[in-house]
């Protein structure tokens, strides 16, 4: 390399992250549309029924959204109760 030359920059290519985030926050987006239809389902990973946990106006603050009974699913969701 000469004095006068600069160094390469390295470019990181991102996609295949990308690609895994998207499908994985789609696959929960889909899970909590399940939930929130009424419908069971099942942690991956115990195999026992996902809880929706959402605000209420007795309770109106806590640890709200997915969650399996063992703690395999933990998905946490920002929610407020609207009056």
């Amino acid at each position: 390399m000469s004095e006068n030359s600069a160094p390469k920059t390295q470019k990181l290519d991102f996609s295949a992250i990308n690609k895994t985030t998207a499908k994985s926050f789609n696959e929960q987006k889909n899970l909590i549309k399940r939930l929130f239809k009424g419908n069971t389902v099942l942690c991956e990973v115990c195999q026992q029924p996902l809880q929706l946990v959402v605000p209420t106006d007795k309770q109106a603050s806590g640890k709200y959204g997915v969650f399996c009974k063992k703690g395999c699913t933990d998905i946490e969701l920002e929610m407020e109760v609207i009056a």
